[in-house]
């Protein structure tokens, strides 16, 4: 794993201490520190971000024995046959990026959200099949939503907001948690096809929490289509702008192009590029919430850059995109 002082240095992105805006004792320098990475770079690590350690690392393990369960197990908890429905398990190759490249993606994935969800309810499992994977799941989901809440409360301050201007915005939940395996593969196979490729989030904020593998990475903002890794740093989560802050601010914060790529060096003996587990959260504005420039960051001089629109009908028309060309 990467240290702070090396991914400030090499990757220009800001590692914060987040116990001092938890805590109340500092809210609005931690505040203040947030905004000016997501500023320069779209992305920030956050220390000390209210998740305990042993719940991370209890949510990894769930993932890896999911995966590691035969194709039927897994398949017993599907997709549906829908490209707007982001729940349940996906295989390698059932998806492709909505970036430049639209390539097949190396990566299988089992997606979630809340239970009681009824435009998207979540697929399960059947009884009896890892029967502690649904309550690990929903318990972690809420457990990122928190951090998500207080991650918005903090971007509002450090916009010069309300603390709690956003949280009219997300007060539903309509979020989503995902597991992800990017499987081991030879190297010529992940060239050819990305791990995830160059896209942006529809999200409002994104926390990415990943294994010391690595791969991830984001354009750089002064050299456009050029890429710095954002490799893992220990007890670290990082978080990322999504598409409807960046919009919410009129690109006073970006939605920064990432993708996943193996990192250099790092194959076996076999020439196999080892498996990657990340959990992503993405924390979505409310389905129906119009997302328009919020006060203060247009005027005359400086107008909007971007229409408004309804959030739910960004997400579907992305998702839709995502899963193959399907509708």
């Amino acid at each position: 794993m990467a240290s702070p002082e090396d991914v400030v240095k090499n990757a220009k992105i800001s590692v914060v201490d987040f116990a001092a805006f938890l805590d109340g004792s500092n809210k609005q320098a931690v505040a203040d520190n947030i905004l000016a990475s997501f500023k320069t770079t779209g992305f920030v690590y956050l220390l000390n971000y209210g998740v305990r350690p042993e719940q991370v690392a209890t949510i990894f393990d769930v993932s890896k024995e999911f995966f590691a369960q035969p194709m039927d197990v897994k398949s017993s908890a599907p997709r549906l046959a829908s490209g707007t429905h982001h729940r349940g398990y996906s295989p390698v190759g059932h998806t492709k990026n909505h970036g430049p490249s639209y390539v097949s993606e190396v990566n299988e994935r089992f997606e979630c959200g809340r239970e009681d969800d009824k435009r998207m309810p979540n697929v399960w499992l059947p009884d009896g099949k890892m029967p502690e994977f649904r309550e690990s799941c929903l318990d972690f989901f809420w457990a990122c939503n928190e951090v998500a809440s207080n991650i918005l409360r903090a971007l509002a301050l450090g916009l010069g907001l309300r603390e709690d201007y956003f949280h009219q915005y997300h007060a539903a939940a309509d979020n989503q948690l995902t597991l992800f395996h990017y499987v081991s593969a030879p190297l010529e196979v992940l060239e050819q096809n990305d791990r995830i490729g160059e896209h942006s989030d529809t999200t409002s904020v994104t926390l990415l929490f990943q294994d010391d593998v690595g791969g991830l990475e984001f354009e750089d903002p002064a050299a456009p289509g050029s890429f710095l890794p954002a490799p893992p740093i220990s007890g670290a989560l990082i978080v990322n702008i999504g598409d409807f802050m960046m919009r919410w601010s009129n690109d006073t914060i970006r939605s920064t192009v990432h993708r996943v790529r193996p990192p250099p060096g790092c194959q076996t003996q076999d020439g196999k590029v080892p498996s990657r587990y990340s959990i992503p959260f993405f924390c979505n504005a409310n389905f129906d919430t119009v997302v328009d420039c919020i006060p203060g960051t247009w005027d005359a001089e400086h107008p909007k850059k971007y229409e408004p629109i309804t959030a739910g009908k960004y997400i579907l028309d992305q998702i839709a995109e995502t899963y193959d060309g399907e509708s």
